[in-house]
């Protein structure tokens, strides 16, 4: 019973996440300098008919109470609206963009993990903790760290070397060596890791039996990490590579005031990254429950 409050309770915080983003983006955009002009009011394609009715429309959009009742409305009828900027469904926006920013993210992630665990191995293979390899590891992924993306990614373009997919793994593979070698310099020190390695069971054996059971939920945690960090850095790294993608979806769509863009992408966002939490704290409420 205590398990299913739990649950209960992360939903709730989980749909209160979104409202909040849902509120915030609207009250931004809403008050921000010149949002009732509308650019297409000076196309002159536009017959005088359509700008009364562009005017009008402004004019219905300049409540924040009726904004954000139309767009909890959409979103819950599953209606996202249409773009301002493009003049099409939001949804066929984002359906095709949505594809290559989960394909970029999930590829970072695994390229990241695999350099992060073998250089985090690497790290932790001498006894010493000062060794010469944990040195240059540690003092390689510090200085990765202290290159904004912005910067990492435009030195990549301008040399013409590498894209988004190596610039968001060496950013991810960087940050989690960080988490996973002080996790692994942890766990290869616990008593009963000590104890196996004592008794000389093999190495495939000791990692597979003794060492991944105890540290799954930190791997959890630095799965969340990872998402977060990806998200962060997904809107300069697909801005400035022009990727198709949500990330510069949400940067044009911030630039030209494209509200139910706008709102879409955040949603979206908050979504992905209270779910990713949400799976790690459901784990733990269930372990706490085993226990």
């Amino acid at each position: 019973m205590n398990l299913i409050c739990t649950l209960l309770r992360r939903l709730l915080r989980m749909a209160t996440v979104v409202l909040l983003v849902v509120i915030g983006s609207i009250v931004l955009v809403r008050f921000a300098p010149g949002y009732l002009s509308d650019a297409r009011e000076m196309d002159a394609r536009y017959a005088d008919g359509a700008r009364n009715e562009l005017a009008a429309e402004a004019a219905r959009s300049a409540s924040v109470g009726g904004m954000l009742w139309s767009e909890v409305r959409g979103l819950l009828r599953r209606d996202l609206g249409v773009s301002r900027q493009y003049e099409v469904p939001v949804v066929e926006l984002v359906r095709p963009r949505l594809a290559v920013t989960v394909g970029l993210l999930l590829k970072s992630m695994l390229l990241a993990w695999l350099i992060a665990g073998c250089t985090a191995t690497i790290s932790n293979w001498g006894r010493s903790p000062v060794s010469l390899p944990g040195r240059l590891c540690h003092l390689t992924s510090t200085l990765l760290l202290a290159v904004p993306i912005g910067a990492m990614a435009t030195v990549c373009l301008l040399a013409d070397s590498g894209g988004p997919l190596l610039v968001l793994t060496t950013l991810l593979a960087a940050r989690d060596f960080k988490f996973l070698d002080r996790m692994l310099r942890k766990a290869w020190n616990d008593p009963h890791l000590l104890h196996a390695r004592a008794q000389g069971v093999p190495t495939p054996e000791l990692i597979r039996v003794h060492l991944l059971p105890g540290i799954m939920p930190q791997l959890g945690s630095l799965a969340t990490l990872s998402i977060l960090t990806a998200l962060g850095a997904m809107v300069p790294v697909e801005v400035i590579f022009s990727t198709p993608g949500i990330g510069q979806l949400a940067w044009n769509a911030a630039m030209n005031r494209d509200l139910p863009v706008l709102l879409a992408v955040t949603v979206m966002m908050a979504i992905a990254v209270t779910a990713s939490g949400f799976g790690t704290g459901s784990r733990r409420a269930t372990e706490w429950q085993s226990a």
